[in-house]
């Protein structure tokens, strides 16, 4: 989960102050880091296959924790027209996104409709069709922006920026919100976050950005990184928001287990899915 920092907390176990596992923590993002940018540099049409497997992995723990939470969610109806909305992208662009997400719409509508059988009427229909189609949204239609960057000029390096930004932003804040935060920002929502620590992301990740347009995209529109880092900084805090409200009306503390220290590939991907938009926006006005 890339987010600002948290607020000191004492340790506990092999946990840092901000409460993980930093050891663990450390190692999985190293071996993460290290596959994207073999994947980006030597086959970067791979960069497809890497996020739809994410994006599967990602919509499988979402939709379990869904139905464990009571929310009869339509699993494979949701894996399946994720998948095509992000490979329809391929050939297609973004239109074929948008259709496969149309289609998948109409097909989950269905589904929910006659999952029960014909002789009995659908039970919580308008409920679990609208959280199934926030699924869709926040998860595949948003992931279609990070694996379409790769697909653009430069487009090895577009991703470099997402990545490098968000990890940017991560980190700065969560120096800053372990070593000064004392000042939460939304208690109410995720109490280890901290005020300091989204100054910290602010800093750090702005820097971040700044130093990918001069290096990385190799533009002489060196201002690109003062719109893009705190926009990206903004955006990631608030994705990893929404997250934190969500698992926190689901009663749970993390998506999944498959990444220790982490927690799931959702866990992951929550401030990354917004930011990939704003990063294929911004880089597509501005380059």
């Amino acid at each position: 989960m890339t987010s600002t920092p948290e607020q000191a907390e004492k340790p506990s176990g092999g946990s840092s102050r901000a409460g993980r596992n930093l050891p663990a923590a450390i190692g999985v993002g190293c071996a993460l880091g290290a596959l994207l940018i073999a994947v980006l540099l030597l086959v970067p049409d791979g960069w497809y296959g890497v996020v739809s497997i994410a994006l599967a992995i990602a919509t499988w723990e979402v939709a379990k924790r869904l139905r464990d939470g009571g929310f009869a969610v339509p699993v494979i109806p949701l894996l399946a027209g994720g998948q095509a909305m992000i490979w329809l992208s391929w050939p297609f662009g973004l239109t074929g996104t948008y259709v496969a997400m149309a289609a998948t719409i109409l097909v989950m509508m269905v589904w929910k409709l006659f999952a029960q059988g014909l002789s009995e009427a659908p039970v919580n229909y308008l409920r679990d069709l609208s959280v199934a189609i926030l699924v869709l949204a926040w998860l595949p239609m948003l992931a279609t922006f990070g694996a379409y960057l790769v697909r653009q000029d430069q487009g090895a390096f577009r991703v470099f920026t997402l990545v490098i930004v968000v990890v940017c932003s991560d980190v700065g804040g969560y120096a800053a919100g372990v070593l000064f935060g004392k000042h939460p920002m939304a208690p109410a929502i995720s109490p280890k976050k901290s005020w300091e620590g989204l100054g910290g992301s602010l800093v750090v990740g702005t820097l971040g950005a700044l130093g990918c347009a001069l290096w990385i995209l190799d533009t002489p529109h060196w201002w690109i990184g003062f719109v893009l880092g705190p926009l990206l900084v903004v955006v990631a805090t608030t994705g990893d928001l929404v997250e934190s409200q969500i698992k926190r009306d689901l009663g749970i503390k993390d998506m999944g287990t498959l990444l220790p220290g982490h927690g799931g590939i959702m866990d992951r991907l929550d401030s990354l899915l917004p930011s990939a938009f704003i990063t294929w926006a911004v880089l597509a006005w501005l380059l």
